[in-house]
């Protein structure tokens, strides 16, 4: 359960999603002090549970995304998983599901339904392409969303390949943030007309907001501006001051020094100050400071420019690369990766805390598969015969 005193004590959430998107804008939810109990399929639970890596036979990405969250199984495809979920939701504040649109509907467990037994209900529905439009039923993942959005078209080397991202942009950026968003903003609605809202949350229209800067800016130029460019423009690699450049050792420096004040300093320590000149120029002129800063760069090994420019005033870093994140100072001193004791399970881990905390943060670990059924079902009036019969 919530501290009293954490931020969202008190708000109950029913979490029917799946995978990524959903489970981490309710497990800042329960981190920021909400119930957040999750609803899962009584023989195979969320997949993350089963997907490597493992250890002691228990899936890695399912434990980092649902501690401080208690599991209750329910077979929605039964009649009565669905009139157990009829009887749950008028205990809750938010309903958080990533079906594709129209499957909760075909099981009668829909958003109208749900909002006659709970008037108050924020219902939140995180989906690839959104509940309306051509393609709102179409499969998809998140390097099909980002493609979608032009992030991928827009990052790589100008006449290259886009560059492949790392992580799920339109799942975390385009999901699960913007869910927060919407469920935060609508709580702060119901507060006011004491009525719930639904909560239409695509990961495509999400990460488009990651180019508003450059699309807003293409849009509004019209037919004097031009299509947006790989590879080419100020913030895609196009500006020798804000690019990624190779040591002599195969490692990386971000150089951020996109202001000509950074980028002067940088020029300055060089030994060239010359180069800011050209800096923002295209063409033959740009082309030349960019392979001249390559040159340099190339010359020194990673700690070689991590010792002369470590300063505030360069906008440089090094990429890190494997787990050296972990033995970052700022974000050790931030408190981002907390040791503790799982006395369930017997074990010592990190926990990676969600970035915003406002107050201390539970770390309660992850639930077994249903662990939690018979206390969820109590807590909303079940009887004993009713619970046995569902978990049976």
């Amino acid at each position: 359960m919530s501290e009293p005193s954490s931020p969202l004590a008190g708000l109950r959430v029913l979490d029917l999603s799946r995978l990524l998107p959903g489970p981490y804008a309710t497990l800042v939810l329960a981190d920021l002090g909400a119930t957040v109990d999750t609803v899962e399929d009584p023989d195979v639970g969320d997949a993350t549970r089963h997907m490597p890596p493992h250890r002691d036979g228990e899936g890695a990405l399912y434990y980092g995304l649902h501690r401080n969250k208690r599991s209750l199984t329910l077979n929605l495809k039964t009649p009565e998983g669905r009139e157990a979920l009829l009887r749950l939701v008028s205990h809750y504040d938010v309903l958080v599901e990533s079906f594709r649109p129209g499957v909760m509907d075909k099981l009668g467990v829909g958003e109208a339904v749900l909002r006659q037994k709970n008037p108050r209900l924020i219902y939140c529905a995180i989906s690839g392409y959104g509940q309306t439009g051509p393609d709102r039923l179409k499969a998809g993942h998140d390097l099909n969303y980002v493609a979608r959005a032009g992030l991928l078209g827009y990052g790589g080397e100008a006449g290259g390949a886009p560059a492949f991202p790392g992580v799920q942009m339109a799942d975390i950026g385009g999901g699960s943030l913007f869910a927060l968003v919407g469920i935060l903003a609508a709580l702060h609605e119901r507060e006011r007309t004491g009525v719930g809202r639904f909560v239409d949350v695509s990961m495509t229209d999400g990460a488009l907001a990651f180019l508003h800067l450059h699309l807003a800016s293409r849009l509004f130029m019209g037919k004097e501006g031009t299509p947006l460019q790989r590879g080419s423009e100020a913030l895609n690699g196009g500006y020798p001051s804000y690019g990624l450049y190779r040591t002599a050792d195969d490692r990386w420096l971000a150089v951020g020094a996109l202001e000509p004040k950074f980028f002067g300093a940088l020029c300055a320590k060089l030994g060239r100050p010359e180069l800011l000149d050209d800096a923002y120029s295209g063409g033959e002129d740009g082309a030349r400071v960019k392979a001249e800063l390559t040159r340099i760069f190339a010359s020194q090994p990673l700690a070689h420019w991590r010792e002369q420019l470590s300063g505030a005033e360069f906008c440089v870093e090094p990429v890190a690369e494997g787990d050296e994140v972990l033995a970052d100072p700022q974000l050790r001193a931030r408190g981002l990766f907390v040791e503790t004791d799982d006395a369930q399970r017997g074990i010592r881990v990190t926990h990676l805390l969600t970035p915003l905390r406002m107050g201390d943060v539970p770390l309660r670990p992850p639930p077994t598969l249903g662990q939690h059924s018979r206390a969820i079902l109590e807590d909303a009036g079940f009887t004993a015969e009713e619970i046995s019969r569902l978990i049976a």
